[in-house]
This record gives structure tokens, C-alpha cells and sequence, in this order.
């Protein structure tokens, strides 16, 4: 096999390889990722496809004992996740938690986190929580990637995360789509389902980690003393640079300028992010989505958004040069959205009033709120608490 040279085309239907023209290589000898070279790769309009876009890529194959593996971008695998999560368990931080909200269909596990202060946990307690979901899309794999900068960032001993777990609870399924990532798909579930279109009435047995979140989200939605003040899905596009945010209409003119705000803010604590691609919408396509859907379900309190981020790169204000995405730029971004709600909640001036941390163990196994898997229904609005 050394010495082999391959000339590989993929189809490109819809061009969503136009501003990625990149393809990385792993060698059985290597920890990384490597970058093939730009001029092996080719992106063109090929005549024997119906006029559709092709990438090809050449590689030689050099070492005959090794194993070689492409990918269309970095990998972020099940088992790693599994990985990440057990050595955080371990660590048995007293402001971290793990549960299993449910099980895939093939019985993986749907791993919720919550992070924030144990008194925001206690009986009666007031909570303003901000969620965040990763990866129902399972080929999307930057969105792993930031949403781990944001898990490191929160659980940090950072004066910043200090504070924002004493005034937030955090909870965060980073991987909505367990069966989707095990078994390599791009889009769809192990049935098939693309489960960003069945928000509205997700089968327990067809979409069981999609109706397991959604049930949570409704009772905590239901709870008086429960505020959900953010819903975020992160994804990764196909054809667009830098990171950037799509969030819904709202006929009142004030509620529209008040969610503009945190991608404004975001924008200015992170270089990558984008607010000039930021869109507003309710494009009929994205009805089953789950910023459409709970940004329809919740009361004018609640943003929900979607955060993409580029497969490719990003280009810096005031620059033209193209950026390449690495997994630590897109670890960065989570961290920058993470410190954004510093900014949003106005809590700088708390900063600099946290005390030195003295490391405490957790004594407690679990969160004391309970998540119900039973059906459950949202309550009127106009039944919700004044917030």
C-alpha cells in the first residue's frame, strides 16, 4: 500500500463544502488531526454529477503499517464524551452535578449537567437558569467543542465563574443525539429522524432524549419559583463563517431590541463571533426546531437562540485572511459565551468582591429538584408569575 495515491470526489448537492475546502488526516502514529494541504484539495462543478459541486482530494499513502483516517472535521465521539464527563464526576465538585435524564434508543445515556452554586439547589429556592443543548445534529461536531469551553469555564475557579454560578444554574445536555454520534451519521437519528424537527410532539420511543429534555424544560417552565431565562442549541454550519446567532420575531418592537442584546454582547467578548450574520426569523422551514418551538411555548422572559459556528474558519473584524477553526478556537468561543453572561446580568462589579475559594466536596449526590418523564403540559401563560 505505501506509495498508493488516492484521488477521492465527494458530492456536493447543495455546496456546503463552497467555503470549506479543508480535509484533515489522522495517522495511526499521530494524536492529531493533520490539515491536507490546499493544494491537494479541489472544489469545482463537475459535469458527470448533474452540474453539482465536487470536493476531491488527493493523499499518498506512505507508510504502509499505519492506519489512515479523513474526517470532515475534528471528531468529537461518544466515548470521548463519556470520558470527559467520569473525570469531572470524579473530581466531585460540590457546585457540578451528573444525572441521567433518560436513554437513547439503543440505551446510551442522555448526561444532564447542573452547574451552579448548592444554594441555588436548596428547597425553595428561586432559580434563574439558562440552558443550553449540543449536538442533535450529530455530525455537527464543533458544537461539542463549544460546549465543553463553556463546561470548563463554569466549573473553573475563574473569579468570573465563580460568580455566575451564585446568581445562575446552568443546565446543560451537551449531546441530545447519542445513537447519532456512536454510529457516525451526519444529521439524523439511529430511526432516521432529523430530531430538530420534532420538538413539537417528540415520540418517547422514537425521540426519547428529545421528549425527555423537552419534559424537563415544561415542568421547569411550570415551576413559580423556576425563571428560565435562555435556551441555547449550539450547531455547527456547513457554509458560513464565524460563529453567529439565529433567534425569532417578536411583533413588539422592545421585546426584539431586548433579545438582540446578548449577541451583541457576545459579539464584543469574542473575535470569532459574528453579529452582522446574526438573523432574526420564523422561516417556516425551522417550525419544528427548538428555538421555534420554545421560543413559542415560553413566556417574552425566555431567549431562545441558536448558536453556529463555522466548520471552516472565522475572519476577524477589520481583516479579510480566513481563520482555520481549530478545536481550541472553538473551545474559546464557549468560554466567551460563558463570560457573556457577566456582562448581560451586570454583574462585573461582583468580580472583584469574590473571595478566595476555599475547595469544598460535594456531600450530596444529585440536585434536590426532580425531573419528572411522565407527560406533562405547559401551563397558560397568563398563569405564570409575574417576573
Amino acid at each position: 500500500m505505501a506509495g498508493l495515491s488516492l484521488l477521492i470526489h465527494m458530492r456536493d448537492q447543495n455546496c456546503c463544502l463552497r467555503s470549506a475546502q479543508d480535509s484533515f488526516e489522522d495517522e495511526g502514529t499521530m494524536k492529531q488531526l493533520q490539515r491536507l494541504p490546499p493544494k491537494n484539495v479541489y472544489y469545482y462543478r463537475c459535469p458527470d454529477h448533474r452540474k453539482n459541486y465536487v470536493m476531491s482530494f488527493a493523499f499518498c499513502f506512505d507508510r504502509e503499517e499505519d492506519i489512515y483516517q479523513f474526517a470532515y472535521c475534528y471528531p468529537y465521539t461518544y466515548t470521548r464524551f463519556q470520558h470527559y464527563l467520569d473525570s469531572l464526576q470524579k473530581r466531585n465538585m460540590d457546585y457540578f452535578f451528573r444525572e441521567q435524564l433518560g436513554q437513547s434508543v439503543q440505551q446510551r445515556r442522555l448526561d444532564l449537567l447542573t452547574i451552579t452554586s448548592p444554594d441555588n439547589l436548596q428547597e425553595g429556592a428561586e432559580q434563574k437558569v439558562v440552558f443550553i443543548t449540543g449536538r442533535i445534529h450529530p455530525g455537527e461536531t464543533p458544537s461539542s467543542f463549544v460546549c465543553q469551553g463553556i463546561i470548563d469555564f463554569l466549573i473553573s475557579q475563574h473569579p468570573i465563574a465563580r460568580v455566575l454560578r451564585q446568581h445562575l444554574v446552568f443546565k446543560i445536555a451537551p449531546m441530545l443525539n447519542p445513537d447519532g454520534v456512536y454510529l457516525g451519521n451526519y444529521r439524523c437519528s439511529l430511526m432516521g429522524f432529523d430530531l430538530n424537527r420534532h420538538w413539537l410532539d417528540p415520540s418517547p420511543w422514537a425521540h426519547p432524549t428529545l421528549h425527555g429534555v423537552k419534559q424537563l424544560i415544561v415542568q421547569m417552565y411550570n415551576d413559580p419559583k423556576t425563571s428560565l431565562e435562555f435556551y441555547i442549541d449550539i450547531h455547527a454550519h456547513s457554509t458560513m463563517m464565524n460563529g453567529f446567532m439565529y433567534g425569532n420575531i417578536f411583533e413588539d418592537e422592545e421585546l426584539f431590541q431586548r433579545q438582540a442584546i446578548f449577541p451583541k454582547l457576545l459579539c464584543q467578548n469574542a473575535e470569532d463571533f459574528s453579529y452582522s450574520s446574526t438573523s432574526f426569523n420564523r422561516d417556516a422551514m425551522k417550525a419544528g426546531t427548538g428555538r421555534r418551538f420554545l421560543g413559542g411555548l415560553l413566556d417574552h422572559t425566555s431567549y431562545c437562540y441558536t448558536l453556529e459556528v463555522s466548520f471552516y474558519s472565522y475572519i476577524i473584524g477589520g481583516t479579510t485572511a480566513a481563520v482555520p477553526y481549530t478545536e481550541e478556537a472553538y473551545m474559546k468561543l464557549g468560554r466567551n459565551v460563558a463570560r457573556t453572561f457577566l456582562d448581560y446580568y451586570r454583574l462585573n462589579a461582583l468580580v472583584e468582591k469574590v473571595a478566595i475559594p476555599v475547595p469544598r466536596l460535594r456531600k450530596e449526590k444529585a440536585p434536590t429538584s426532580t425531573h419528572s418523564c411522565g407527560a406533562t403540559t405547559p401551563t397558560a401563560k397568563g398563569a405564570r408569575r409575574a417576573r
